[in-house]
């Protein structure tokens, strides 16, 4: 789509529809004036000003840039097109609902449980989250990064760049027919059904971040659309457009009914699934499971008698189809890696943080190597970034890493039983970890060449077979530093971490 063939009308100029688009939050947050609409998220009076602040920025950028930066098809102004007119339409949507400026309060039934007025709200103000969040992420801090937004599942960025290059935006028409060369969708209901679930702003288009959202909800990659028609289409535990408050209404139906369950895609934490579900004692709880697929999280609560009425149905659908027993792939990594490990008396497999386990997780998508029980703990805390580099953790993969023998001249030196003894007596009094570093994240190129990164699904937990490691092993170094800091994680209490909190 060229910015020159929008329909909207693009003649009044970017600067002009950016400053529009703050006019208008601006009058729609007078009209949010009852306290009722901010009692919880999404909160309108909370998120209008965000997004009319993020608008400002892009609009210093894009002045101080020119706005000619990466203005190739579904580039910047293409995507900013969209989206403001899905912002002005958005809008008018949620002024039709609320009072008139200066009115006292909103239509009481705005906020009557299970009212239609009230349910059209909360969608909007969903939708506005996500729309939020979109902009926030295709312009961090009002900067342009769509051509280089990297997606969390390796398949799914691969896919992205090889079929869209560097657009960040496309109509859905167009969108389908790319999916379809490698997961067919069937047209009609189905078609319309995904496109329902993908684009989560209701644009009519499709983005790179909502593909990213859609790819993390529905992994694995090779059964993507497979996972989607069990969870979404066909599983009567799924609730499109839900908030926290709406979930604890909608079961308090079942709470003489344990093990009643739904589920989610959260809104405060993108990209991840919110199940709610009633308690033995009839409370009603709501977990984001981490660190594995929905459909294993809901096939282990099944076990442990959790989830077993979707939405109350005494039927609970199999999910165990969905399981997919591969072969066990391997990381290889490089011999000059390996000789920086030997050089250091430690191996590439070995967890950088406790030093007692071996890295068996690659955290999403920066990539970062470590042990499943160090990365549990390190959440446990409500950390959502990595511990080596700090940035968000959007998901995890299981890994396996070929273990290397060292060459005779090393093993002799790291078998002496005299030297091992004097180091092992020295880490236990000085009560630390040997020092050495993770490797950098691998580099995820739009076209990887053969033999390259790929990724695979594996249960219970999912697989990242081989790619050859290749670091800068100047970085290497420059992480040798940070451990202590991270070091006390492996004394941390290793019981099993509570719910975690929506």
């Amino acid at each position: 789509m060229a910015a020159a063939e929008a329909p909207w009308g693009w003649q009044w100029g970017e600067a002009r529809a950016l400053g529009r688009a703050v006019r208008l939050l601006q009058r729609l947050q007078e009209q949010c004036g009852d306290p009722r609409l901010a009692s919880s998220a999404p909160s309108l009076p909370d998120l209008l000003p965000r997004i009319a602040q993020l608008l400002r920025q892009v609009a210093h950028a894009r002045r101080a840039a020119g706005g000619d930066d990466a203005e190739g098809p579904g580039g910047a102004r293409d995507f900013l097109i969209v989206y403001l007119h899905n912002l002005e339409a958005k809008s008018r949507q949620v002024a039709a609902l609320l009072a008139p400026r200066g009115g006292r309060s909103a239509n009481d039934q705005l906020f009557r449980e299970s009212s239609r007025l009230r349910r059209q709200l909360a969608k909007l103000a969903l939708i506005f989250s996500y729309m939020h969040a979109e902009l926030g992420a295709l312009f961090p801090k009002g900067k342009y990064c769509g051509h280089t937004y990297q997606l969390t599942k390796a398949r799914a960025h691969t896919f992205w760049r090889e079929h869209c290059g560097a657009r960040c935006v496309l109509p859905w028409a167009e969108f389908e027919w790319l999916l379809c060369t490698c997961h067919p969708v069937e047209s009609g209901c189905t078609a319309l059904a995904l496109r329902s679930t993908i684009n989560l702003t209701c644009s009519g288009h499709v983005s790179i971040f909502e593909f990213d959202l859609f790819t993390r909800l529905f992994q694995p990659w090779p059964t993507l659309l497979k996972n989607w028609q069990l969870l979404a289409v066909n599983h009567p535990g799924y609730m499109a457009f839900l908030t926290y408050d709406e979930v604890q209404a909608r079961l308090q139906t079942y709470r003489d009914k344990p093990g009643s369950y739904i589920f989610r895609p959260s809104c405060t934490r993108l990209g991840q699934w919110a199940i709610g579900y009633v308690s033995s004692d009839g409370s009603i709880l709501q977990t984001i499971p981490l660190n594995k697929p929905l459909f294993q999280a809901l096939l282990d609560g099944q076990k442990e008698g959790f989830y077993l009425y979707p939405d109350g149905k005494n039927h609970n659908p199999d999910l165990t189809e969905l399981y997919q027993m591969e072969p066990h792939p391997y990381i290889h990594v490089s011999e000059e890696q390996l000789q920086l490990y030997w050089a250091m008396d430690s191996t590439f497999e070995l967890c950088k943080i406790c030093a007692e386990s071996n890295k068996d997780v690659k955290i999403e998508p920066c990539g970062h190597l470590l042990c499943s029980r160090c990365l549990a703990t390190w959440q446990q805390s409500d950390s959502q970034t990595c511990p080596f580099c700090r940035r968000e953790i959007k998901g995890q993969e299981a890994v396996s890493i070929l273990s290397q023998v060292r060459p005779a001249e090393a093993r002799a030196t790291a078998e002496d039983p005299k030297e091992s003894s004097d180091q092992e007596d020295g880490e236990e009094e000085l009560g630390q970890v040997v020092s050495s570093a993770p490797p950098l994240p691998p580099q995820l190129s739009a076209s990887p060449a053969k033999g390259q990164l790929k990724v695979q699904q594996w249960t219970p937990a999912v697989l990242l077979t081989g790619q050859q490691a290749h670091h800068p092993l100047q970085d290497l170094r420059l992480h040798l530093s940070k451990y202590s800091a991270f070091c006390s994680i492996a004394a941390l209490s290793k019981r099993s971490s509570p719910a975690t909190p929506i």
